[in-house]
């Protein structure tokens, strides 16, 4: 099957060169030079995957994340930035963004990076039986979440994050097997992306006065376990 990737980047040269890796990795690639030009491609075209520079003239690429996520549009998104501070990668997964890839970076890992975003993006379909754990439950067909009575509201990483927990609650899940699950790559010791989405998922799951759900070994990595 090929997948189509819309790619934003205002930078031409980096913007041809990419053109021409993906296409010799066998995606179809919609290219454009700005925030505005995406919005468009995005609502004409239905890419699979979108790859988004975050400085952008006009509407940036957290701008255009955070338009299409406003809409309802799920389209996994990668962002790409040459910020490499926690508070830049923060802001462009609280803009909605399912992966963050500084720059510069290999083609490789963008290749990898964007796979596991296309397997992420059919994940829970092949079992749909409703998970439990306390009063945690979860219906990965409908990839919707409750503890007790009250729906979470998570992104698709989040959600992703929790049903790997829950699918293998009580047993204690290592950074790098989390990373290849997840995102489909090992970061290696100083990623942040997980310890980001954690305590994410921590605030939405284990709000004041409910006992926590996850629980982190450390110096090994995440387990989900009841209180």
């Amino acid at each position: 099957m090929t997948y189509t990737v819309l790619l934003a980047e205002d930078d031409r040269p980096i913007r041809d060169s990419l053109v021409r890796a993906l296409h010799l990795e066998g995606y179809d690639v919609i290219a454009v030079a700005d925030g505005v030009q995406a919005l468009a491609a995005a609502h004409d075209r239905r890419p699979d995957v979108l790859v988004l520079d975050v400085m952008m003239p006009d509407v940036d690429g957290l701008g255009v994340c955070r338009v299409l996520r406003a809409e309802g549009d799920q389209t996994p998104i990668l962002m790409l930035t040459a910020r490499v501070e926690t508070s830049d990668r923060i802001a462009g997964l609280d803009a909605g963004a399912d992966d963050y890839l500084p720059k510069p970076f290999e083609p490789l890992e963008l290749f990898a990076r964007l796979r596991a975003l296309l397997r992420r993006a059919g994940h829970g379909k092949a079992d749909g039986a409703v998970i439990q754990l306390a009063d945690l439950r979860l219906d990965p067909a409908a990839r919707r979440a409750w503890r007790g009575p009250r729906e979470l509201a998570l992104t698709r990483t989040e959600f992703d994050l929790l049903e790997l927990l829950a699918r293998n609650q009580g047993i204690v899940l290592g950074h790098a097997t989390i990373y290849e699950r997840i995102w489909g790559y090992d970061f290696g010791p100083g990623a942040k992306n997980l310890t980001v989405y954690v305590g994410y998922l921590r605030r939405k799951l284990d709000p004041p006065g409910q006992p926590p759900l996850i629980h982190t070994v450390r110096g090994v990595g995440y387990t989900l376990r009841r209180p």
